[in-house]
């Protein structure tokens, strides 16, 4: 079949002047109502058991949803039997409402009261579809029939209600394809249910506008939701509710325009699920919310159990990229994003309002670790391998270091062609800075003074013994090491500093070397040592970097000068 977009006609928006969401701002928490256990479950290959319907119920009650659609009693034996297992077995706290859905036939409205009987609070979600499309090709209906259907569905539901007062009914209509249906005419059936339910009395009740299918761009949503809101009686007596669909992208988008054209409540899944595209995103629009420091009215701190719970009920695997909650979505491999992040994490103090580039929330919110938010690939530069190596290791490298360990990391990513862990950028770093053969380790030192000079004696490998003056310490040193290995050395770069705090504390020294013989050619080559102390830190550098100027590091013999004595 050809690829001919001339078989589609663009949707045709309201013409509406009068517009006021534009201007608007959400500054609360919309009421949320969770799908996952009806709309999402009926859009699954292997719908759930009663036992996978149990464990996300308990999870949505521990996120903080208040309203639940539990399923579809009338239309299913497992969902009358799970609605019934809620009931019976009273695992319903007293503050959460739980909803069915039903037709607007008498049989299906029946069964759906006796699935629902015994509950504390419940809402009776009719619906029945009002779309040209609808009316014209499924019912074959005029769009009197069709509201007939809606009206004596909404009787029937008032008389179950009357016939089990001890409940306290909620009643929520739907016009299922809203978006496919003339505005004027939605605005009629709507009036005409609430004629039977009379809000205005009382009676709690939801007008639900679904984008059943998403047929048109966000805004042309909200100027649809606003002309509802401004022409359809009792609005203040009744609570409008959202089901958008994700089926060209928008569902959030759609949904939070709505919230600004005056949309009371919101309807959808954790992560998306739902019919073909999905449904809304509850934990995406929530989030957003949050990131604006708004109390999203749920909590979502526990994100990988909500991952875990959603997987296993689901049997759907969550994106890598998906908002917030995907296993990538706070992870940076360009390197000019990980430097970015390394240095707003660096200036940011617990209790700042939060400004660090490229994270719009906390990844901590959610429970996830700074530790994941950079990850290195060959695209990594700098930046991000410092931040690994300060989180794995402690150890904030100067910057001449980071420039070497960059270039080392990235050879190591190339020459694999993929991610490198943390574990093996500290080896690249042990392996590159740290290793040397035994005979270059120090054993004891005595530092001492003179009238004029400091001098140091060295103990190293199998007992050899050095001994340097000079000036200082460090220049004794490295007189020594001159003076029994014939080196002439040049100290370019030297930081040293502590890592950790108190008696645990523990000395680092990074320095890089130039060979200063004549016949040296400027060679150059970089060494850290880590000890208890900070003298015995500087001499072990200065060893180290010297053994490698000598040439005596081999791929065999190598060594490790931290507990940890593992090579990679």
């Amino acid at each position: 079949m050809a690829f001919d977009h001339r078989k589609y006609q663009a949707f045709k928006p309201i013409r509406k002047t009068d517009r006021k969401w534009p201007d608007k701002v959400i500054e609360q928490a919309p009421l949320w109502c969770s799908v996952d256990l009806r709309d999402g479950n009926q859009a699954l290959v292997n719908p759930m058991n009663v036992e996978q319907k149990t464990r996300l119920f308990d999870l949505l009650v521990k996120i903080g949803f208040k309203e639940i659609e539990i399923g579809f009693p009338a239309a299913s034996q497992p969902d009358f039997d799970f609605c019934r297992k809620l009931i019976e077995e009273n695992r319903i706290p007293d503050d959460v409402t739980v909803q069915a859905l039903t037709q607007a036939r008498p049989e299906l409205i029946a069964r759906t009261y006796e699935a629902l009987a015994g509950a504390k609070r419940a809402v009776v979600h009719l619906y029945n579809s009002t779309s040209t499309v609808q009316r014209e090709q499924v019912f074959q209906l005029d769009k009197a029939g069709i509201k007939s259907i809606a009206v004596r569905g909404a009787e029937w539901v008032l008389e179950h209600a009357q016939q089990h007062p001890d409940t306290d009914w909620t009643f929520q209509y739907s016009p299922e394809s809203f978006t496919g249906t003339e505005l004027d005419y939605a605005v009629e059936v709507i009036d005409a249910v609430s004629a039977v339910w009379q809000p205005q009395n009382g009676q709690r009740m939801i007008i639900n506008l679904p984008a059943t299918v998403e047929m048109a761009t966000p805004n042309v949503f909200a100027d649809q939701i606003e002309w509802v809101c401004e022409n359809m009686q009792h609005r203040s007596h009744i609570e409008i509710s959202l089901h958008t669909h994700n089926d060209r992208g928008c569902g959030v988008a759609a949904a939070e325009l709505g919230v600004m054209a005056g949309a009371d409540r919101i309807e959808g899944t954790l992560l998306g699920n739902g019919e073909r595209t999905g449904n809304m995103d509850i934990v995406t629009m929530a989030m957003n919310l949050y990131s604006q420091g708004i109390d999203p009215q749920l909590d979502l701190s526990d994100m990988a159990d909500i991952i875990r719970t959603v997987e296993a009920c689901t049997e759907i695997n969550t994106h890598p990229r998906h908002p917030y909650a995907g296993e990538l979505v706070f992870t940076a491999f360009s390197g000019s994003h990980q430097d970015a992040i390394r240095k707003c994490l660096s200036r940011y103090h617990e209790g700042d309002i939060w400004q660090v580039a490229y994270l719009p929330i906390d990844p901590r919110d959610l429970n996830r670790r700074y530790e994941e938010v950079v990850r290195i690939n060959s695209q990594s530069g700098k930046g991000g391998v410092a931040y690994v190596i300060e989180q794995s290791m402690g150890i904030t490298l100067p910057r001449w270091a980071q420039i070497e360990m960059s270039r080392l990391v990235q050879l190591e990513t190339e020459r694999s062609g993929k991610e490198i862990s943390a574990a093996d950028i500290k080896g690249v770093f042990e392996h590159n800075f740290m290793a040397v053969s035994d005979e270059w380790i120090l054993h004891t030192y005595d530092i001492h003074r003179t009238d004029d000079s400091v001098v140091a004696e060295l103990e190293i490998g199998t007992g050899q013994k050095l001994q340097g003056e000079g000036h200082g310490v460090i220049e004794a040193v490295v007189a020594a090491i001159q003076s029994n290995f014939d080196l002439a050395i040049s100290i370019e770069n030297y930081d040293e500093f502590a890592i950790g705090l108190g008696t645990t504390a523990q000395a680092i020294c990074c320095l890089r070397l130039r060979n200063a013989s004549d016949d040296g050619a400027g060679q150059m080559c970089s060494a850290a040592a880590i000890a208890e102390d900070t003298t015995s830190t500087a001499i072990q550098a200065l060893l180290t970097g010297a053994a490698r100027l000598q040439g005596q590091i081999s791929a065999a013999g190598f060594r490790q000068l931290t507990s940890e004595a593992v090579l990679v």
